[in-house]
């Protein structure tokens, strides 16, 4: 008599937290932090172009060879790209999914889409497909020099942003996704911080005071580029 196989193989822990809510949820957390890190550590280091070319140059250059001689050439600014990619992938991934299982817990229609998504939901949601485009254009503009149109210049980041930020349309989809990026990090700080439990009633006031901080900081010192570009203060 042949034993019969077992086939109702219990799903993995991490399988488990992924399928739950609560684990796309904290996954979207995780991963927003992680990007948001990113973002501030990216602004500090754009600001170094109002020191001058070679000043933006150089920190250009530091950024593929930090770690030598224990790692080799652009492996750092690999590995980071390598994170940010999985944070943005893992991001949009449970974002989608979390979306998605929002409109099917509402079988019936709301007669009003107001009473549908609240206002943050809209914004967050508009606010990532924006943002989401908007990498694809900067990483084809300023990295690969793809859709560049001011005679790009590789391992010349300084001359390549003030070309960048020479056409009008460069300025205008740039201020774009920063003023959308304000209002995802202003809702998305808050929010990663109510899922991670970092909330409650004597802090909420306190949190939403540094999202909106950190929102303001990240959009001006970001706009402040292009803003200097077309002023003639970075040329």
């Amino acid at each position: 008599m042949a034993l019969a196989t077992r086939t109702d193989r219990r799903p993995s822990l991490a399988r488990t937290v992924w399928d739950s809510s609560l684990g796309k949820k904290t996954v979207m957390a995780v991963s927003g932090l992680i990007m948001l890190l990113y973002l501030v550590v990216h602004m500090i280091g754009n600001l170094k172009i109002f020191f001058g070319a070679s000043e933006f140059n150089h920190y250009a250059h530091w950024l593929r060879v930090v770690g030598e001689p224990f790692m080799h050439y652009e492996w750092t600014l690999w590995l980071v790209r390598i994170v940010l990619v999985v944070a943005v992938i893992a991001h949009a991934t449970s974002a989608y999914q979390l979306s998605r299982r929002d409109i099917k817990a509402r079988p019936v229609a709301y007669r009003h889409k107001k009473a549908r998504a609240s206002y943050a939901t809209r914004t967050m949601r508009w606010g990532g497909i924006i943002l989401g485009l908007f990498i694809v254009w900067h990483i084809l503009d300023l990295t690969t020099g793809t859709v560049h149109s001011g005679g790009f210049q590789p391992g010349h980041p300084y001359q390549n942003v003030v070309g960048t930020f020479s056409t009008w349309y460069g300025n205008v989809i740039y201020i774009v996704a920063m003023l959308a990026l304000g209002l995802h990090v202003r809702h998305g700080f808050w929010s990663a911080a109510q899922t991670l439990g970092a909330g409650g009633r004597t802090r909420d006031r306190a949190l939403k005071a540094v999202a909106d901080v950190l929102a303001l900081l990240l959009t001006l010192g970001f706009i402040a580029v292009p803003v200097g570009v077309m002023t003639g203060v970075v040329s």
